[in-house]
């Protein structure tokens, strides 16, 4: 059985950036009471249609690929994960697809929100280890801006979220040393609407009744999410998984060279620094610039942390993401 081995990284975050001084004067709120909560300083939002999840996507697979030091026409299959895709369908894993000028290779879109980049690199592994591709894309691409809630009602949440895409190449090696080592998934539907965008869907709202009901007051086409009961899930399932990651490979905390959480809350990620005892150099963190970017985030932040020099050769990388679902899941990897 074979290997994969991320093999080439990219990033792209639209120009825009938006900071809680922007914020205040659209809603109340002010940039002490963002950053107390999340950590947020600003956040990038697209300004125009030429920033689509799709075009994002394909902007940060299009440095993937080149890092990867292999063609376009290498790429065998597409996984994309995102929950903002540019159609309810289809989804934007075959428009990569087209718009990369690929073969026509498959595309699986994967629906797990802020763990679905840890998802979408589980799948691609797997299709790498039983040998039936040799480089699998896979993406994290998200636009928040265009369906949030930018009044007083809906800071909460509104001020969390940002707009980027991170894309990785998955490539085969022989050498079971490397790359990743496991891959570890869960779920806990019953509290999916604890963190959810219940409408427009096919179950209680679709689009029909929303134009029909005109309610002013309806919030079941924004998110929503019970951040408490959010916060609290996640540091518990955060520090499971990252164990359990660990366990499986025989593995310390100690052994950790580089741990990239999803940026979901600064707040979390600190907690769960010092719950570990990691030093800062061990932990990357970059919400402060682009807020939460869900399925982007731990493609984003692992580029990051790749061009800045802090994952080398042989190190052990961590990757571990909760939200929305519930759902959550850990990648161990060694460089």
């Amino acid at each position: 059985m074979y290997n994969s081995k991320i093999t080439g990284l990219g990033y792209y975050v639209p120009n825009n950036i938006v900071t809680n001084d922007d914020l205040s004067k659209v809603m109340d709120t002010n940039d002490e009471w963002i950053q107390e909560r999340t950590g947020i300083q600003e956040r990038r939002h697209v300004s125009s249609l030429d920033d689509t999840t799709t075009s994002m996507g394909v902007k940060a697979a299009k440095m993937a690929i080149e890092r990867a030091g292999i063609a376009k026409d290498d790429i065998d299959f597409v996984v994309f994960a995102t929950l903002s895709p540019d159609y309810y369908f289809p989804g934007p894993g075959v428009l990569v697809q087209r718009d990369l000028g690929l073969r026509t290779v498959g595309a699986l879109d994967v629906r797990n929100q802020c763990s679905g980049f840890v998802y979408a690199l589980s799948v691609a592994d797997q299709f790498i280890k039983t040998g039936m591709y040799k480089n699998v894309l896979v993406i994290g691409s998200e636009v928040h801006s265009r369906g949030l809630d930018f009044t007083t009602r809906g800071r909460g949440v509104s001020v969390i979220f940002g707009d980027g895409a991170g894309a990785a190449v998955l490539s085969r090696t022989e050498d079971n040393s490397k790359g990743i080592l496991s891959t570890h998934l869960h779920s806990e539907g019953q509290h999916a609407e604890e963190l959810a965008l219940i409408a427009p869907g096919m179950g209680k709202r679709w689009v029909t009744d929303i134009i029909k009901d005109n309610n002013p007051d309806d919030e079941s086409y924004y998110p929503y999410m019970n951040g408490q009961f959010v916060f609290k899930n996640a540091v518990v399932r955060f520090s499971e998984v990252i164990n359990e990651g660990l366990q499986a490979n025989n593995l310390q905390v100690s052994d950790i060279d580089m741990l990239i959480p999803h940026q979901a809350n600064l707040r979390i990620s600190q907690f769960i620094q010092q719950k570990f005892k990691l030093e800062d150099n061990q932990v990357h963190n970059n919400i402060q610039k682009y807020g939460n970017t869900t399925a982007a985030s731990i493609p984003i932040a692992l580029t990051e942390a790749w061009e800045q020099g802090k994952i080398k050769e042989g190190d052990v990388v961590v990757l571990a993401a909760f939200g929305s679902g519930f759902t959550w899941g850990s990648v161990i990897m060694r460089w």
